[in-house]
């Protein structure tokens, strides 16, 4: 009957036309989204490159720091074995340990091995020491270095290892009993 409600179906609806726009603005909406697209990748792949590079000379610059690391325990024994061969400074062993110690020191300049300097009396850094113990002290003030207990190297900004010291504790505060005056 032509009184009844039409029904409207999802055919309907998508076959409802759109407005279509100029051809000439639907191409330069194109041209933008493609040029969008071309600076991102552009700016992307610079971005790796630089990546890469910076990736590339931080392995070149700091490739042999775990073969280093694994040096640094060796160093410290022969550091041992030479205060033992200072007792004779004249003998063989003595000149032969000095000679071989000026090498070591001569490969970890070249590979760019600083000791970090650590000193009785010094400063505490603890980006630069690690503070193992604390202990009175005559004549060094409070939070300052006692003595070094084992060397701490860096290559570079990198930290290998960090100096072992003691530090010094403050003074400690002998409370003598004192009777109060009388007014």
């Amino acid at each position: 009957s032509e009184d009844a409600p039409t029904e409207v179906t999802e055919d309907a609806v998508k076959e409802a036309p759109e407005p279509e726009l100029d051809p000439w603005e639907a191409l330069e909406l194109e041209a933008a989204k493609w040029k969008d697209q071309a600076i991102r990748a552009a700016a992307e792949l610079d971005n790796f490159r630089k990546r890469m590079t910076r990736e590339k000379l931080d392995a070149v610059r700091y490739g042999n720091q775990g073969l280093l690391e694994e040096l640094l325990p060796v160093l410290d024994n022969f550091d041992m074995g030479m205060q033992a061969a200072a007792q004779e400074k004249g003998s063989m062993l003595y000149m032969g340990m000095n000679m071989v110690q000026k090498q070591i020191g001569e490969f970890f300049t070249s590979q760019n091995v600083l000791e970090i300097p650590a000193a009785a009396g010094g400063e505490f850094d603890p980006n630069l020491h690690e503070a193992i113990s604390q202990e009175t002290c005559e004549g060094i003030d409070e939070g300052k270095i006692v003595r070094v207990v084992r060397k701490g190297y860096r290559t570079g900004e990198r930290l290998l290892r960090p100096s072992n010291v003691i530090i010094a504790l403050g003074a400690e505060s002998t409370e003598s009993s004192e009777t109060p005056t009388s007014e």
